[in-house]
């Protein structure tokens, strides 16, 4: 008895000891294992809104350095507070060094985690990832062990599972699971795609949770027009998976992005989407995960599309309180270029510059504590 007291007495000290040179393993030091410890999380800022991006990261969305960053804030002048990439399912694991760049730099990590297989082409059909299989069960330990990594990070991070559902280009659209076909088994009865894809969001978010992951913020990311448009099985409502799973409503917004679009404002792309996810939960926060647009001078100005832009958020749109700018460019089949750079041409560059450059735009992320 005498000497497993003394055991007991010596580890505590060294544990102590250790701790004072930051050397607990991170089991340890997880927020999740400490009954009582407070968990921090992104906090909405009463005037304003936090500036973030997506800086042309590769093919799977994941090539994050620190010195692409640095880079990308020396040009546009300004720091993001956010910073997006992609955590595919096809990796089949959580992106630590990624987050850990994003958290060096000074951002919180805007995380993409959709069950994507490679090659990360859009367009693809359900694959093993298909939502059928998630809610049976068939990737639990893959789930389970990415929310411990996730939870032993220990840091904020936001994370949008299932972006774009109300598209067709994702394997995970509700278009692919039956669509507006009415669910005739369970009652009440609901249009079977969105209702496949609420009851994936709620199995994957709950499973995460139950792991401890309380570092995360919910992200519910659309598209900013629905296809099929002009359904109402398809509205924004119909894949709400409900207020205790979100945290952040989002929205993809882009202006012309191919030679076969039309051109159009940032207004006209988004004051209807703006309406639409308002009135889903208006004690969300919004958040405009991907905005951008291609650089095509015969068809309109994108400077002025930019400098505009700006504007439109603080006028009209001011329940927005992030936007990630999509800085990338990208060969499609017919050999065209989309270029969605801020420095597609000298002139978008200065008119994202002197947009940004408005202290409306937050490029630090705040944070609020809570249990």
């Amino acid at each position: 008895m005498i000497t497993k007291f003394f055991q007991v007495i010596y580890l505590h000290a060294l544990l102590l000891l250790l701790s004072g040179f930051g050397l607990f393993f991170p089991a340890i030091l997880s927020a999740a294992d400490q009954p009582g410890e407070t968990i921090q999380k992104l906090a909405v800022a009463a005037k304003g809104a936090y500036t973030g991006a997506y800086v042309d990261f590769g093919d799977g969305e994941d090539n994050v350095t620190l010195e692409g960053l640095e880079r990308f804030e020396k040009m546009v002048g300004k720091h993001q507070a956010i910073i997006a990439f992609g955590n595919f399912w096809g990796e089949q694991k959580f992106a630590v060094k990624s987050a850990q760049i994003v958290t060096r730099y000074g951002a919180i990590p805007l995380i993409f985690w959709s069950p994507w297989d490679k090659p990360y082409a859009e367009g693809m059909l359900p694959g093993r990832f298909n939502l059928y299989n998630i809610l049976n069960g068939m990737w639990d330990a893959y789930i389970d062990k990415w929310a411990e990594d996730a939870r032993d990070f220990g840091k904020p991070l936001l994370v949008a599972w299932g972006i774009e559902m109300n598209g067709t280009w994702f394997p995970w659209a509700g278009y692919h699971y039956g669509g507006g076909q009415k669910d005739l088994i369970n009652q009440p009865s609901e249009p079977l795609g969105p209702r496949i894809y609420k009851e994936a969001y709620r199995y994957v978010v709950n499973r995460v949770r139950a792991k401890g992951a309380k570092n995360i913020s919910w992200v519910f990311h659309l598209n900013n027009h629905s296809y099929p448009q002009d359904k109402s099985w398809n509205r924004y409502a119909a894949y709400y998976p409900g207020s205790d799973y979100v945290d952040w409503l989002a929205l993809s917004v882009y202006g012309k992005m191919s030679k076969y679009m039309n051109w159009s404002s940032f207004y006209d792309v988004f004051h209807l989407a703006y309406e639409e996810i308002n009135k889903i939960d208006p004690s969300k926060p919004v958040m405009v995960a991907e905005w951008g647009v291609g650089e095509y001078p015969l068809d309109g100005d994108k400077a002025e599309w930019v400098k505009k832009a700006f504007t439109d958020f603080q006028e009209h749109f001011s329940q927005v309180k992030a936007a990630v700018f999509w800085h990338e460019r990208w060969q499609n089949k017919d050999e065209s270029y989309s270029n969605l750079r801020v420095n597609s041409s000298p002139e978008a560059l200065n008119a994202y510059r002197a947009g940004v450059r408005d202290p409306y735009w937050i490029t630090r992320p705040r944070f609020r504590s809570e249990k």
